[in-house]
């Protein structure tokens, strides 16, 4: 073939342009969608969370910055008998949202992913509490463990000729009580997420399995179990973090009465806050919690991996 007659070589950006600009043009619509959520993550997360971080070494008036006093802060909280028992509490909070908030619902979940008939119903009942404003709901169950005879608890199991108890003044039920109410209002989301990973279950290994033999205990520990158990580990996490985090309950049931007793991190922050106006020690407890649970998250994760890997 003659030289003159050789298809001369394409050269970038003649024939290959249109596809690099369509590539382009279509990872520009991506990031148009992805921008928004990261300014709006970045202005109210990540921006307050190290300017308070700052501030904590900071002798402040107001929320302004007066001297650094380095870790002064966090060494009067540290060594305050306050935080110490507020500390204690949160380790009871996490162990009893463990306990009754932790495995209710995935055993929810299992039972709704083996209903045949009626999952739209069920899957309602169960998120419409988690519709409910946290204030409102704590203030709901304020009353029905209102102490003496004037509190709706109290009433029905007076009927019962059982004599009335002080449910919330009580030391040792005041956690436990304020749990099951956190457990009442948030089991339903966590609920239908567990539901929609068991849904995508591969429904030929639990054929497989029952034409084995394998009963329904069976088929949970060595089917279900293992094949959602990614999700059970991130939302384990994602509990030990809104429990660390809690605010609300405590607050309006029993504002961390009685005698601390119900006292948690978050709570102890905002009195210091807002009832003491001590921002610089405020923000230290922020500080603090921020460390503890970055620590278990990357403990987690470490641990994961390793499992993972073996």
């Amino acid at each position: 073939m003659d030289a003159m007659q050789q298809p001369l070589p394409v050269r970038a950006g003649t024939e290959a342009g249109p596809f690099v600009w369509k590539k382009r043009l279509k990872s520009l619509s991506a990031w148009l969608f992805v921008v928004p959520s990261l300014v709006f993550f970045t202005v109210f997360h990540w921006q307050p969370l190290l300017s308070g971080l700052i501030l904590s070494f900071y002798k402040t008036k107001g929320y302004k910055a007066v001297e650094f006093i380095g870790f002064r802060n966090y060494v009067d909280v540290i060594t305050n008998s306050v935080f110490q028992q507020t500390f204690y509490n949160t380790i009871l909070y996490v162990f009893w949202s463990l306990l009754f908030g932790f495995f209710i619902p995935i055993a929810i979940a299992i039972m709704i992913n083996e209903v045949r008939r009626g999952q739209s119903f069920f899957k309602f009942s169960v998120y419409f509490p988690g519709m409910v404003p946290g204030i409102a709901a704590a203030l709901l169950y304020a009353s029905i463990f209102e102490p003496g005879s004037g509190g709706i608890l109290n009433a029905l199991i007076g009927k019962l000729g059982i004599a009335p108890s002080n449910w919330l003044q009580n030391s040792h039920l005041t956690i436990p009580l304020i749990v099951a109410v956190m457990t009442w209002r948030g089991f339903g989301s966590t609920a239908i997420i567990y539901l929609a990973s068991l849904q995508g279950v591969n429904h030929e290994l639990y054929e497989a399995a029952a034409l084995d033999g394998a009963g329904i205990w069976k088929r949970i520990r060595h089917i279900t179990i293992p094949q959602i158990s990614s999700i059970v580990g991130i939302l384990l996490i994602l509990q030990i973090i809104g429990v660390f985090q809690v605010l609300y309950e405590p607050l309006t049931m029993t504002e961390g009465g009685p005698n601390n007793a119900s006292m948690s991190l978050s709570l102890l922050g905002y009195q210091y806050a807002f009832r003491y106006f001590r921002i610089g020690e405020s923000l230290a407890i922020g500080g603090i919690t921020f460390v503890i649970l970055m620590i278990v998250t990357i403990v987690y994760y470490r641990l994961n991996k390793a499992i993972a890997s073996d």
